[in-house]
């Protein structure tokens, strides 16, 4: 599922459910001391997305290393790794990709269910609440305010790694397309600068299976 929205250069792993460590690939200890205090669903989710990202990288021929949160979460990968992790419940997946091709990534997966009651106004512009009517009549099979939400997460997840700098649900404005299975988000504030190009726009990618939503930006160097 996860690789349907991923180009054949990103390596990616994903998991329906959480994974049992094969002997010497559990957690590094820099990695269990961070949720030593959590219960144990979290500590399951935090193991599994983990090893989907270990496994990733294997397939790029890098070793396994600690993958351990920053501020906001991010990921400090290692050099030449750019990457980025995602669960949810029932659903956990991880993707990387060498920096040498791809600049950043971004990928979120959520439960293909409507958002709770005053999310969507917190997250959406007025003008992407007008649109989701006519993104249901395309597709009805599609929880659009929560594939909207998911797109946002990944706008951040591919904004984050590049400027170290917060960007609210409302300085991204989003275009679906829903025959194409592509969106368009669009930055309302500067966007980061990649090799002497500024990037305005994250082109990105949507699915929609197994009870699960599932969006994805590759940004190219």
């Amino acid at each position: 599922m996860i690789n349907a929205v991923l180009p054949p250069d990103v390596a990616a792993v994903s998991a329906f459910g959480d994974l049992a460590p094969a002997d010497g690939q559990g957690l590094f200890p820099a990695e269990t001391a961070v949720i030593a205090r959590s219960v144990p669903h979290r500590r399951a989710e935090f193991t599994t997305v983990r090893l989907c990202a270990r496994r990733a990288m294997d397939q790029l021929g890098m070793p396994p290393v600690p993958l351990v949160p920053g501020k906001r979460g991010a990921i400090d990968w290692p050099a030449g790794v750019t990457g980025s992790m995602t669960h949810c419940a029932g659903f956990r997946a991880a993707a990387v990709a060498r920096t040498e091709v791809t600049a950043s990534l971004g990928i979120d997966a959520e439960p293909n269910l409507p958002l709770p009651d005053g999310i969507l106004e917190v997250v959406s512009l007025p003008r992407e609440r007008a649109a989701l009517a006519g993104l249901s009549r395309r597709r009805p099979d599609v929880c659009w305010d929560r594939m909207l939400f998911s797109a946002k997460e990944s706008v951040f997840k591919t904004w984050y790694p590049l400027t170290g700098r917060e960007l609210d649900f409302t300085e991204a404005e989003l275009d679906f397309d829903p025959g194409a299975g592509t969106f368009s988000a669009r930055l309302l504030v500067p966007g980061p600068e990649v090799a002497g190009h500024r990037h305005g726009t994250f082109p990105g990618r949507w699915t929609v299976g197994h009870g699960f939503v599932l969006t994805a930006i590759t940004l190219p160097c």
